[in-house]
């Protein structure tokens, strides 16, 4: 028995169900700079239209350094898509039922962040369980800019 799945024209490993995760399992996504093009993306996407997010005359008058990226603009780089635990729950996923998060320190355009997510809590359940993650995230200084939780279900493995 093949034990790998085929998405397109890569392989992707067996699906993980929710006993086989760990509590302190992580899952570093990849660090993305916040560039001019994310700030006009996130303002067109949300309509947020505060020139505190595209006007930097504004943002200096105001004691910041350059434009201040929206707090949402921030957390969603957490979003676990970005990293590798969709393709470990292709088929035991169920959706996020939760996300938290504190902003804690400016971020800039031009700043990178670098997010990671970490188990922290596994309830488990009938037929499923959830998922509880530590969400992070660090600048380039090494600045603690974020930090969450998201909460996903997770189905129990088939018997």
């Amino acid at each position: 028995m093949n034990d790998t799945r085929q998405r397109g024209t890569r392989e992707l490993p067996p699906s993980k169900y929710f006993e086989d995760f760990v509590i302190g399992d992580q899952y570093i996504i990849p660090s993305r700079t916040q560039t001019s093009g994310l700030f006009a993306m996130f303002q067109a996407a949300s309509g947020d239209n505060d020139p505190i997010h595209y006007d930097v005359e504004y943002c200096r008058q105001r004691g910041h350094d350059d434009l201040l990226a929206h707090g949402l603009q921030v957390m969603i780089q957490t979003a676990a898509g970005a990293g590798r635990f969709p393709s470990e729950v292709a088929d035991s996923f169920i959706g996020m039922i939760e996300a938290t998060g504190k902003f804690l320190s400016p971020v800039y355009r031009g700043n990178t962040l670098y997010p990671l997510l970490e188990i922290t809590d596994l309830k488990e359940q009938s037929n499923t369980g959830v998922i509880t993650m530590r969400a992070t995230i660090h600048n380039q200084e090494d600045t603690l800019v974020f930090e969450g939780t998201q909460r996903y279900l997770i189905r129990k493995r088939p018997i």
